[in-house]
């Protein structure tokens, strides 16, 4: 309908021909929908529901079905997958891969889901890793990773990814990361902090050597996130950290979330220009509250009162401005 009345306030202007306007109505009438992005996510969700399903339908028919049957069937069907993947590879390249067709991906992603799960299965029924927690969590992030760069798959290096911080987590702080206070303790923060800042530096790498650029956006998005999450836990931590002061943390945070909101307006990118002043936001407040004095209650509230305003009005306003914020000078 905008469409309709745009045309005819073009034609009335005498901008757009009679016969350029009935074209292009024509085209906008008769042009195809493309539910390309639909379809991806309908993929994506159907593998997940069939590998959740499966699951189900094993545990509850296991004792007629036996073990031996369970894992040679998940082993052929994750062979499969992978094979098929690797059929229809294309030359590797340090750009991005022109795959003909979406299948060989979504194979490559169930293969991957077939690999957790069986490693999962094998590891409860027969223990085959034992304590060795770390080894369970590293041989995916490997293969993965290797995986993920030879074809090229960013929803496979994002498990990598994963699994390579949950090896971090495991062989740091062993079953500190089934506890409530995991994120506070000392071991497991600052290898998440390390472990944030090598894969945002890896992003960055990755973006502007122009070895595999579109990886970037994984690598940064999940490494700036932990290094951050991890950071702004140290300012709300009741006991301190000798490994990471707080007023380190204050400026860690700082020069991180100045960074992203940088390569949000060099990507024009939503989403770092939201971590960037979120997490800032965080840190700045966190600072403002503690230099203040409160031993007059009434003039500390005051300006506390003032500050969350201000700070709101301003942060409204740049999302409001945020189009123009993110154009590329």
């Amino acid at each position: 309908m905008r469409t309709s009345h745009l045309l005819a306030d073009l034609q009335a202007r005498g901008l757009l021909p009679p016969a350029q306007t009935q074209a292009i109505a024509d085209d906008e009438r008769t042009r195809p929908m493309s539910l390309h992005q639909e379809l991806r996510a309908a993929l994506y969700l159907g593998i997940m529901l069939l590998t959740g399903g499966l699951g189900t339908l094993l545990y509850q028919h296991l004792d007629d079905i036996g073990h031996g049957a369970v894992i040679g069937a998940m082993a052929l069907l994750m062979l499969a997958s992978f094979g098929y993947a690797w059929r229809h590879r294309q030359p590797f390249t340090w750009g991005q891969a022109n795959i003909p067709s979406f299948v060989p991906d979504y194979a490559l992603l169930l293969g991957c889901l077939l690999f957790l799960a069986l490693e999962t299965y094998v590891q409860t029924v027969f223990s085959v890793f034992g304590s060795r927690y770390g080894l369970a969590t590293l041989l995916p992030a490997v293969l993965f990773l290797a995986l993920a760069y030879r074809l090229d798959h960013r929803g496979v290096l994002a498990m990598g990814l994963t699994a390579l911080g949950a090896w971090v987590g495991v062989s740091v702080a062993p079953l500190s990361v089934f506890t409530a206070n995991a994120l506070f303790t000392s071991r497991l923060g600052i290898a998440g902090v390390l472990l944030g800042l090598a894969l945002t530096g890896a992003g960055l790498y990755a973006e502007f050597t122009r070895r595999k650029p579109h990886f970037a956006f994984t690598y940064i998005s999940l490494g700036a996130n932990v290094a951050l999450l991890a950071a702004t836990a140290v300012l709300f931590n009741y006991y301190p950290q000798p490994w990471l002061p707080k007023w380190v943390a204050v400026l860690l945070v700082l020069l991180m979330s100045a960074g992203l909101v940088w390569y949000a307006r060099h990507t024009r990118s939503y989403l770092f220009l939201l971590m960037g002043t979120v997490y800032g936001y965080i840190a700045l407040t966190y600072s403002f509250i503690r230099l203040l004095d409160f031993s007059n209650g009434d003039e500390g509230g005051l300006l506390v009162s003032f500050y969350f305003m201000l700070s709101t009005a301003g942060v409204i306003l740049l999302f409001m401005r945020s189009k123009e914020f993110l154009r590329r000078v």
